[in-house]
């Protein structure tokens, strides 16, 4: 296994995602809210093409595989959406564009470019699975944690992980799968879709209350036979790298463990760094490389080393890709040569020991919900 690559996965026409309409954040203009003097809607390409263009740069790039994907199928797609829901993103992506859900504006073609960032997905997925790579990265766009059978929500209008992870049980007849949801906002859509299944365990480490807005979660364990295979992990606002690495050894590496997964699937969202203009945590570049090395070693441990990586979220231009090319250091095991600028400050902005020995005491109130 050490003699194979790690794969990235992007294409071009995912960067070409936009809206209808002119926003600013993640609000339509009108009424009080300006227009802005740039930028637009939070979700903007750049901060994902950023990531594609600094490994490109650097020494790693000789030791990764690029690639891109066909486009995930229709097939595909209707085994975790409805045909109506389908048909209605296709009809609005056509004319012009809309939003078909809470906050999650779209413009023309949107339903081609979300099918091409599933489609990087599916096929990220099934060659981990396959061991064409060691394992890998796909840089997916629209992201897909908050979408529902029927509705698109926060951003995402496909539901990319579970669209990946069932295409590889039609293909290969895979059992247990394992998902970890490190996106700074709660998978509510991967929650949903997996809620009362026993074959899918569904991790989401987020900040308590920030989107969907309010939700936490910690006592939803799943329902019915998917009772226990749901556990979701709230952070205080201002959780730094020591409660991200505290959860994964208290909660996180032990349930993995406790379930024996066949594969590791991570929504991998990147907008947990400390300069995030919609979270308020303090993750920094090491903070992601810390849990891609635990999920390596996991997957190495429980499931001869098939680790996918999924985009998700991450809005800040400047920090996001430094964040991910950590991950993508430590996917490979090799130093691409580049300096993160912003770590030291993000170290110096850490929280408090008060406030990390309270947070840990929060982790293991949680953890006792589970019997870890």
């Amino acid at each position: 296994m050490g003699s194979l690559q790690t794969a990235f996965f992007y294409d071009e026409k995912c960067f070409w995602h936009g809206t209808a309409g002119l926003f600013s954040l993640f609000l339509p203009v009108g009424q009080w809210v300006q227009p802005p003097a740039a930028a637009g809607l939070a979700d903007s390409p750049e901060s994902k093409r950023r990531i594609l263009s600094l490994l490109q740069v650097s020494e790693l790039a000789q030791h990764l595989a690029f690639s891109t994907a066909p486009v995930a199928s229709f097939e595909a797609l209707r085994r975790i959406h409805s045909a109506d829901y389908l048909e209605r993103f296709k009809a609005l992506s056509d004319s012009g564009g809309g939003e078909l859900g809470l906050v999650a504006p779209f413009g023309p073609g949107s339903y081609e470019i979300a099918a091409q960032g599933a489609g990087l997905a599916v096929q990220l997925v099934e060659d981990v699975i396959s061991r064409r790579y060691r394992n890998g990265y796909a840089l997916c766009r629209p992201g897909g944690h908050h979408c529902m059978p029927d509705q698109a929500m926060g951003f995402c209008l496909l539901a990319n992980v579970p669209i990946a992870i069932e295409e590889a049980r039609a293909r290969h007849g895979v059992g247990k799968v394992a998902v970890l949801d490190w996106d700074v906002h709660h998978g509510n859509g991967t929650q949903h879709i997996y809620y009362e299944r026993d074959d899918t365990l569904v991790i989401s480490l987020h900040q308590e209350g920030c989107f969907p807005p309010g939700y936490g979660g910690a006592n939803d364990r799943g329902a019915g036979r998917g009772e226990g295979c749901n556990m979701n992990i709230p952070l205080l606002p201002g959780s730094g790298h020591a409660a991200y690495a505290y959860a994964m050894k208290k909660m996180v590496e032990p349930a993995i463990r406790r379930f024996g997964p066949e594969l590791i699937v991570v929504s991998s969202g990147l907008d947990a760094n400390a300069a995030d203009p919609l979270a308020r945590m303090l993750a920094h570049s090491g903070t992601y490389r810390m849990l891609t090395e635990s999920c390596i070693a996991l997957a190495d441990e429980l499931c001869n080393g098939r680790l996918a990586l999924v985009h998700e979220g991450g809005y800040s231009e400047t920090v996001v890709p430094f964040c991910g090319f950590a991950i993508m250091e430590a996917l490979s095991g090799r130093s691409g040569g580049v300096t993160d600028p912003t770590f030291a400050m993000f170290e110096a902005w850490q929280p408090p020991a008060r406030q990390i020995a309270l947070q840990a005491q929060l982790i293991e109130e949680m953890a006792a919900l589970h019997g870890l």
